[in-house]
């Protein structure tokens, strides 16, 4: 066995190069099933970030099915509705000519019908029509019914972000609407402000769907809607059968029986139940204090997938969600079985297989079959990393899930990756330098599994440590409403106590501590240079800045999220001062970097071009790589690579680490 070489933390040679991390990025995701088939879309990074669709066809008997994209590009199937899309696609099984597939293209927003196995290849033909207005027509959780698609329809009726109506509507198949707008039919009024797509009862006689308004984000509280379909196909008056203000509906679906269920938070925990549709009778199938469900941040998440025997799949856990089979009569909860440790919101059903995405710590996310009748799991598609595409797994690091103490007592649930390398170590008397991740959202939560960005510097012989701080999902409403009023103070004082922690028990060197974060965790990251003086750098990626300018500038789905993460309008220039980066840019003396995409609608780029200003002239290191054609969070391979190197390159200028094999990034006052 070879001896391992000694070199100082940070300087370790890795084949995990940022090409490598960029190539592999994303994940599979909208797992759905076409009679005996299972589709879902996977990433293109190298292709300009498109989404394609895949197709995996049945399993014969001559032996396993295959699996291969059925849209070459430009086809980019991916909704907007909201920004962050939701689930594109639906399909159905006909009795000649193949399969019928729906889809939303990502370049014009126009629904399309695809006929895969028509002769010829036939293209994709568009359903619906365009609209100049705004951010014109969007279509969002579709469904098959009859010779309509039944969606949430988006409309733009003028130029602000928060000029939008959303409404359930019918498409015809047919084409007709594809340049008359007056073809789609409104299924609802647009009353409320945010809705799901439909779920329609296997006998066709009812639809149930999720609704919210401002101020409330969708794990705040949300409402079930229930109609009687009448026989032109139109929903009646919709009722209310459960959910409210402050109770969180979470999914709503039916049993191939008729049976009404739902995920609901009325206990605190995410659970499922079986509803009553006359008397909205909610009674828990499975209680206990962990979460079946989670954060509704797009139409079409699923949680749960009703078995046509009456077994039901569930994605449950506490922090990282794992795939149970369970039975609603007894309770009885059984595990899949296989490595696989934290599950994506994305399930789908045929006969007894249930599918869906999963990852572990040794490998990325891939499309899982779990087979009910015989407990057997495998993976079928979708892998994103290796061994095939030529990565050593000695190079992975090994998570760590711990729970650390935080202020007031309070628990904080992280996971530390330590720097790993098959062929190199450090010095005895050396500690290495971490950086803490602040996950974006911040309603959200990471799990431990294989993320090649992570791989990337741990490899390299610098640590990272991923906070689930409070405020993050997976371990009840209570947890999550920490954050509540208190952005910029709880998530900053929780990344800080893990920090120290790592510091104070000799894993961490103190003085060699950075931050990075995306989006909210962009914030977090910058709010922590401003207010804790403990991190060396930053790396600060499309980023909210502002308080008062984000709550202006977004788009409309979270306009009002501040007014539960920091407060009513009416405090808003209070905690601005207090809390927002920009507000405080005098107290930062740490370098940073700042990477921001010039289309991003979230946390558009005046944000951080206003924070580069009030930097200016403060002898402060930085460093701003904007990216042309870039939204909220990066999708092109060349953006990724940029971006890792930017990030490594920072790291070794202000951590004193030689490195010669990425472009240096030039810092300026």
């Amino acid at each position: 066995m070879a001896v391992a070489a000694t070199r100082p933390y940070g300087s370790w040679p890795s084949p995990l190069d940022a090409r490598l991390a960029a190539s592999l990025d994303g994940r599979p995701e909208y797992v759905g099933t076409v009679g005996p088939e299972v589709w879902w879309t996977e990433p293109r990074p190298r292709e300009g970030g498109r989404r394609t669709l895949v197709r995996r066809t049945s399993q014969g008997a001559g032996g396993p099915g295959r699996d291969g994209a059925v849209l070459p590009a430009p086809w980019n199937v991916r909704s907007r509705v909201t920004e962050y899309g939701g689930h594109p696609w639906a399909g159905v099984q006909r009795p000649e000519g193949g399969p019928l597939l729906v889809f939303v293209h990502f370049a014009d927003q126009r629904l399309y019908a695809f006929e895969p196995d028509a002769p010829g290849g036939a293209e994709p033909r568009p359903l619906t029509p365009l609209s100049e207005v705004g951010g014109g027509l969007r279509w969002v959780d579709p469904v098959l019914r009859g010779g309509e698609v039944w969606c949430v329809m988006e409309e733009f009726t003028g130029p602000a972000p928060t000029d939008v109506r959303r409404v359930l509507a019918a498409v015809p198949l047919d084409g007709s609407a594809a340049r008359d707008r007056g073809a789609v039919r409104e299924l609802t009024d647009d009353r409320h402000r945010f809705t799901t797509g439909p779920r329609l009862s296997p006998d066709g006689r009812y639809a149930a769907w999720l609704v919210w308004d401002h101020p409330r984000m969708p794990w705040d509280g949300t409402e079930l809607k229930l109609a009687e379909i009448d026989a032109d196909g139109t929903p009646g008056e919709a009722r209310t059968v459960l959910g409210g203000p402050e109770e969180a509906v979470a999914q709503v679906e039916w049993t191939p029986g008729g049976t009404l269920l739902a995920v609901s938070d009325r206990s605190g925990w995410w659970n499922p139940y079986r509803v009553d549709p006359e008397t909205g009778e909610a009674v828990g199938l499975c209680p206990r204090e962990e979460e079946f469900g989670g954060p509704l941040w797009k139409p079409g998440l699923r949680w749960l997938a009703p078995l046509p025997e009456g077994l039901v799949a569930v994605l449950h856990g506490l922090g990282s969600p794992v795939l149970g089979v369970l039975d609603p009569e007894s309770g009885g909860l059984v595990d899949a079985a296989g490595p696989w440790t934290a599950w994506q919101p994305t399930l789908a059903v045929s006969g007894t297989r249930v599918y869906g995405v999963a990852a572990s710590p040794r490998s990325a996310y891939e499309v899982v079959e779990l087979d009910t009748s015989t407990g057997h799991a495998r993976a079928v598609g979708g892998r994103a990393a290796p061994p095939a595409d030529g990565v050593d797994p000695a190079y992975y690091p090994e998570p760590q899930s711990r729970t650390f103490p935080g202020p007031d007592n309070r628990e904080i649930h992280a996971h530390v990756y330590p720097p790993h390398h098959p062929a190199c170590r450090a010095a005895a008397d050396e500690l290495p330098p971490y950086v803490v991740w602040a996950h974006g959202g911040p309603t959200d939560h990471v799990p431990p599994v294989l993320d090649l960005h992570i791989a990337y510097f741990t490899s390299r012989g610098i640590g990272v440590v991923e906070v689930n701080y409070g405020g993050s999902t997976g371990y009840g409403r209570a947890y999550r409403e920490r954050l509540r009023e208190q952005w910029g103070v709880v998530d900053v004082e929780d990344c800080a106590a893990v920090a120290r922690a790592l510091a104070a028990e000799g894993t961490a060197d103190p003085d060699r501590l950075a931050i990075r974060g995306g989006s909210a965790g962009g914030w977090t990251a910058a709010a922590s240079l401003a207010a804790t003086g403990l991190y060396a750098c930053a790396a600060v990626l499309y980023p909210v800045l502002d308080l008062a300018g984000f709550a202006e500038e977004t788009h409309d789905l979270e306009s009002r999220y501040i007014d539960g993460l920091a407060g009513p309008p009416q405090t808003l220039a209070v905690r601005g001062r207090e809390r927002s980066p920009m507000a405080r840019a005098d107290r930062i003396t740490a370098p940073f970097v700042l990477l921001q995409g010039l289309d991003d609608p979230v946390c558009p780029p005046a944000q951080a071009e206003r924070f580069l200003a009030a930097m200016r002239g403060r002898s402060v290191p930085h460093a701003y790589v904007a990216f042309e054609g870039e939204g909220h969070g990066f999708r092109r391979a060349e953006t990724m690579v940029r971006a890792l190197e930017a990030e490594l390159s920072l790291y070794a200028q202000v951590f004193g680490i030689e490195r010669t094999d990425v472009p240096r990034l030039e810092l300026r006052s």
